[in-house]
Order: C-alpha cells, then structure tokens, then sequence
C-alpha cells in the first residue's frame, strides 16, 4: 500500500463539513484501496439509498423555546458519553493510515467517542487500547472454530472492551465489483493481527457446494448468539439487522442492544436503507433494549433523524475513515466534532433542550 499524496497535518480552511474529507481521501489512497473503502456491492443501490433516505426526511423547526442547558449527552448501557456518536467497525485500517486503528484510537479518546474495534483490524486488540482512555467495544466475526471466537472475545474482555457487538449480516462476502475490476487484494502485511492464531475457514471438498456447504457450515447460528450472551458478562448487541422478527429473536437470545444495519450496502445490494428499516425494529423492541443504527450519516442533521426516529445513538462509518485517510487522528476528531455541533444546532433550531425530546417526535 502506497500513499499518492502526503497526509494532512492541519485542516484545510475549506474543510467544514464531514463530507469534504471524501475528495481528500480520494487524493490519497490508490485505485484499489479507494474501491474497498468507497465501493459497496453489486450495483450499489443499497448504498445509495442509504443517503437518500436522510434527504427525503424533513426537519420541523419549533421557535421561542427556553433551551438554556441544552446539551447532547446521552447514556448508553451504562457509559455516560458526551453524544450519541459511535465509531463503527471498520477493517483494514492500515489501507488508510499508516498508523491504521492507533490513529482511530487516539482520536475517539480525546473525543470521548466509542470505538468499536474490528475482528479485522490491522492492529491487534492490545495495541488499539493502549492508544485510547475513551470506551473500547469489540466487534465479533464468528470464527470456524467457536473456541477461537470465545478467545477474541476474552481478549477484548482483557483489554478493558466494554461491550460486544456481534456482527451477524456477513456470513458470506457481498459482490463487489467494484473492488474486483480495481483488483483489490488486502497485501499480505496488512492481514489482522488478531486472526493469526485462529483456523482459517476449512477447504472445500469435491461436489460439495461453495456457499452452503462450506461458508454457511460454520456461519453462527441463534444458538451461537446464546452461547456469546452465557460466555461473557459484557453488554451484548447484534449488529446487522433488517427484519422486526430477528430483533424479537434476538431479545430471546437476551441481547443488551440491536444495531439496524445493511452494512453499508456492502453486502447484500437491494436492500432498502437502513433509515427506512429503523421504525418496524424500534417498535419490535418496544424500548426493551438501545436501538442504533448505522448506514450514510454524513450530518448532524442526519444523527438528529435518526434519532428522532427512534434510535438511542448510530454508528459513524465512512465519513471518519475519509477523514483518518486525508489527515489521520486529527481529521477523525474533527468529523466526530463536526457532527456533535450540527447536531446541537439542529437540536437548538428544531426546539429541542436534549436527546429525549429528539426522540420524544418518534
């Protein structure tokens, strides 16, 4: 992996929206990097809806509201945090930055901003929370063998993670032909360091198919999810759903919170976004547990939707990962920056003193 341009020590005048990092991170990365980060699967609908939806929702603006100590602070299984903004998972971060999730690390600290960790980061567990004082989350890819998940999760529980966010939407690769006509291969150097001494997916055998018989052999299961909730004391969420009746499914499990979620549309393309998906879950789950979501927030204005729709916090994605590729830890405190300060002149202009009235218009 090759940088084209240097990375960024200062924040451009002309930067002041989250979006602006795109064209910069652009400059930066090579073909290939820019189509695993950019591209989504098959003809990227999915993907584009995700920002279409936060455009077709508008905004009612209330006036002459006493809003004096307004603020974003939110409580989220426990964590008192200054606002509703998660860093989401993101793999590979060593494709971005040379400094890959160190840099994600010390920016979601000084921000006080939960950063769930990736089953695939470049980085290993350890030295991702040696880099951070803010909350650790770890992120969960079941693995073939079941003993080599339990002993990711005991080592995030280790590293002082505070929740578990099993990812359950991905049991096979999307397409993605936008990587495959760009060539991308994830170069040998930057392969998770968490992974090395977990078996590698086992061979196919002759007249057996590559799908069912081979990926979903050792996909999770509902069982799997209650074996997770019984082997760890941490707050447990499923993140990956679309479907009311799987969010019941997984209050059974005993989950602690669900993530609505297409995966950016990086899986499974034709799906609807994940904005729409968001009220059908919020009502399955009926405030039992967080709801969050995830899926083309690029403004404060978006976090409010969502909010106002029912979630308790969502997951930032590609909006900091454009940031950490155009100026590294800097650039991804100032997104997260950024969208806290249009959230709260949404929140002021839209009569709104905190989060519960946001979400009070569900």
């Amino acid at each position: 992996m090759s940088w084209r341009s240097p990375l960024l020590t200062s924040i451009p005048p002309h930067v002041v929206a989250a979006a602006d990092y795109m064209a910069l991170a652009r400059e930066r990365l090579d073909d290939a990097a820019w189509a695993y980060l950019d591209g989504a699967a098959a003809d990227e609908r999915t993907d584009a809806a995700n920002r279409a939806a936060f455009a077709r929702l508008d905004l009612q603006t209330r006036v002459l509201r006493d809003l004096r100590g307004g603020h974003t602070r939110c409580q989220l299984l426990g964590m008192a945090l200054p606002h509703p903004l998660l860093l989401a998972p993101v793999a590979h971060q060593g494709l971005f930055h040379p400094d890959a999730e160190a840099a994600t690390a010390l920016a979601a600290g000084v921000m006080q901003t939960p950063l769930i960790v990736s089953t695939l980061s470049t980085l290993g567990i350890e030295a991702i929370a040696a880099q951070t004082s803010g909350p650790l989350w770890f992120q969960l890819y079941a693995q073939p063998r079941w003993e080599d998940s339990l002993r990711l999760v005991r080592r995030a529980e280790d590293a002082g993670c505070r929740a578990l966010v099993l990812t359950v939407d991905a049991p096979v690769a999307g397409v993605r032909n936008r990587e495959q006509r760009a060539g991308f291969a994830l170069p040998p150097a930057l392969a998770p360091r968490d992974l090395q001494d977990c078996a590698p997916l086992p061979p196919g055998q002759p007249g057996t198919d590559p799908v069912f018989d081979r990926l979903m052999a050792v996909a999770p299961r509902w069982e799997h999810v209650e074996a997770l909730r019984q082997a760890s004391a941490l707050p447990l969420l499923i993140k990956g759903l679309t479907h009311p009746d799987d969010a019941r499914l997984a209050l059974e499990a005993g989950v602690d919170g669900v993530i609505v979620s297409n995966h950016g549309g990086r899986t499974l393309d034709g799906l609807p976004a994940s904005l729409d998906l968001l009220p059908a879950i919020v009502q399955a789950v009926q405030g039992r547990v967080p709801v969050l979501m995830d899926g083309g927030i690029r403004r404060g204005s978006d976090v409010f939707k969502a909010l106002s729709l029912g979630a308790e916090a969502v997951l930032l994605g590609r909006c900091w990962v454009h940031a950490l590729a155009a100026a590294g830890a800097l650039g991804v405190a100032h997104v997260i920056r950024l969208l806290q300060e249009e959230l709260a002149l949404t929140m002021a202009l839209c009569g709104c003193r905190d989060l519960s009235e946001v979400r009070a218009r569900a």
